[in-house]
């Protein structure tokens, strides 16, 4: 019997929450997960810097083509 979403799913779960709010239920799943797992938060705090890192180089690329 498995307690919650597994590394899998939550990994589709963080990255569906990059689109559209995830639910209520989705979120406790991924947080419940985040506080037994290694890798998942890891993963997250990787994701958040691409992210990052993505919107700091279209800031760059728009100020070089003005």
């Amino acid at each position: 019997m498995m307690l919650g979403p597994d590394c899998r799913e939550v990994t589709r779960r963080v990255l569906l929450a990059e689109e559209t709010p995830l639910t209520l239920g989705e979120r406790l799943g991924v947080r419940f997960h985040m506080l037994i797992c290694k890798a998942c938060p890891k993963f997250a705090r990787q994701l958040s810097l691409m992210r990052r890192a993505s919107e700091r180089w279209r800031q760059y690329s728009s100020e070089d083509e003005s």
